[in-house]
């Protein structure tokens, strides 16, 4: 594996510090170095016009100092590094990915509104890192339970897979990480339906194709696309679901008693060229219960 660090920002909140505790996980099994980093954003940087003596010395860092009580007598840890960084947390989190197999953060931290479900941080790092960044979600999260997914009981990761603009990146991560974990891999794949089409203004047609063909299309383009990531990963097994309508719901309902759920970023296109979050993607950070790792498109790993 690749020995880039896995990064655990942190902020001294009980969320960074839970994302920490898997973020430690994720080191141990990928057998890499754990890089934890803390952002220190000062008044100079949001309140220009407020007067500040100046950031504490380097190595007068409380934050970190926590951490390394924290994990003073953790067993089997991992090579260690821990950095300090001033400025603005959405810039530099997604900076420092680009030296990171991993970056992993709470879905809260200490500033901005308690109600909001996804911090602008965990936002502008899954939009702008150019690594996967997993975000960690508060415990207790409700979800509805899915509808003709069922799995094996078992450690299980999730994937979405969008037959007609699959990507490759994240089926690649979703294979490795249920590989490291020893988890099975449940692959959603979402199909539109019903179809519809419109004869004339204001009058629908019904649908001419069966469904169960639609459903059926659907499961055969995924096996297809799975199929050479079986063949590098042949003792991962798969549970391929083909549902109708909404993907998010799917993913969410899903995440119940997961491990992780893995999801695309978004593709650059020629009229939006910027780094977006897809909807699907964006809706599933916001309601997964379980941890939820974001995957930038290949051209974006370079």
């Amino acid at each position: 594996m690749s020995t880039l660090p896995v990064i655990a920002a942190v902020d001294g909140s009980h969320d960074s510090l839970r994302a920490l505790d898997w973020a430690l996980d994720a080191a141990r099994r990928r057998r890499a170095p754990l890089r934890v980093v803390h952002v220190r954003q000062y008044a100079a940087w949001a309140q220009p016009d407020v007067l500040v003596a100046g950031p504490p010395a380097p190595d007068d860092d409380p934050v970190l100092d926590e951490v390394r009580d924290r994990l003073a007598d953790v067993a089997e840890r991992p090579v260690m590094e821990y950095l300090a960084v001033e400025g603005a947390p959405s810039a530099v989190l997604p900076e420092l990915g680009s030296a990171a197999q991993l970056l992993v953060l709470g879905s809260r931290g200490r500033g901005g509104f308690a109600s909001l479900l996804l911090g602008s941080n965990g936002m502008a790092a899954a939009r702008d890192a150019e690594c996967p960044v997993v975000v960690v979600p508060r415990p207790g999260r409700e979800v509805h339970d899915g509808e003709d997914l069922a799995v094996e009981p078992g450690p299980r990761v999730v994937v979405g897979l969008q037959v007609d603009a699959p990507d490759e990146a994240t089926l690649a991560f979703a294979h490795t990480e249920a590989a490291v974990r020893g988890a099975r891999l449940q692959v959603v794949a979402a199909y539109q339906w019903p179809l519809q089409a419109w004869a004339v203004p204001g009058e629908l047609v019904p649908p001419v194709i069966d469904q169960d063909v639609v459903e059926g299309e659907t499961r055969t383009l995924a096996e297809g696309f799975l199929a050479p990531h079986h063949k590098r990963h042949p003792d991962v097994p798969v549970d391929l679901g083909a549902a109708p309508g909404d993907a998010a719901g799917h993913l969410v309902a899903a995440s119940k008693d997961a491990e992780l759920v893995v999801v695309g970023r978004h593709r650059r296109r020629l009229l939006a060229p910027t780094r977006m979050i897809g909807s699907v993607t964006q809706a599933v950070l916001l309601h997964a219960a379980s941890p939820v790792a974001v995957v930038p498109p290949e051209a974006a790993n370079g």
